[in-house]
């Protein structure tokens, strides 16, 4: 599998886990990560997370978006990890003390035998808008947030940060490379913005530093979502990614 194909995640917001296990099986020899989210975990729990890696799913990044109380973030952190994710996301608005108790629980899971996962913290939604963050009070841009947070999040000893693919580069530069940035609000040029108000192509994403490009509908909503996919990695590899690690 190329080095691209391990750097696109697959976005699985389906609305049965029976529609997931088919994209699984569509796209296992083309793309390495799958994406299960909220809706699907809802519907399937951790069964679906078995069913997902059964159906040939090399890495599963759970979308969760832990935001709770430290030790509650900490039991559903280990919980995730237990169950097999690969990657765990926390909001980091829910402050050091969590995001602390984040990291203990993903360590206590590896003490008992789990493979360790990445721990990334979510910053900004890329769906957020300036006038949005201004109506809850917040005095920052979205770039500005992000970028506050991600520090934050470094410092208390998580693998990375989930934000728009403008503020990559940013995040980079304060928190170093080996710091991960996972990315929704990747589009390819030919496809539809839906509610993603932060965007760029997947060529000019891992170009500003993106490690993950994280891609939905795009793919999924395809007629051939293999196809979809293949003509993303060869975005991907054009020109301008040429920066990728």
């Amino acid at each position: 599998m190329t080095l691209a194909a391990d750097r696109l995640v697959v976005a699985l917001d389906t609305d049965t886990l029976e529609a997931a296990e088919t994209l699984v099986k569509k796209l296992a020899g083309t793309v390495g990560w799958f994406k299960v989210g909220k809706e699907l975990f809802t519907l399937s729990g951790p069964e679906g997370v078995r069913r997902i890696r059964a159906a040939g799913a090399r890495k599963i990044f759970l979308d969760l978006k832990y935001h709770d109380i430290p030790t509650t973030v900490r039991r559903a952190v280990k919980a995730a990890v237990l169950v097999g994710a690969d990657m765990v996301n926390v909001h980091a608005l829910g402050g050091t003390g969590m995001m602390t108790e984040a990291v203990k629980g993903r360590d206590e899971a590896v003490a008992q035998g789990a493979n360790r996962c990445l721990l990334v913290a979510v910053t900004t939604l890329t769906s957020m808008t300036q006038q949005e963050l201004m109506e809850l009070g917040i005095d920052a841009t979205p770039r500005m947030l992000a970028v506050h947070l991600a520090r934050m999040a470094a410092r208390c000893g998580l693998d990375g940060a989930v934000s728009s693919p403008q503020e990559a580069a940013d995040i980079k530069g304060i928190c170093g490379d080996r710091f991960v940035t996972v990315t929704p609000g990747v589009r390819p040029a030919w496809a539809a913005k839906n509610d993603q108000a932060r965007v760029m192509t997947p060529g000019e994403a891992l170009a500003k530093g993106c490690d993950y490009l994280v891609v939905g509908r795009p793919i999924t909503a395809s007629k051939d979502p293999a196809a979809a996919a293949q003509k993303i990695l060869a975005e991907m590899a054009s020109p301008a990614s040429a920066t990728q690690k």
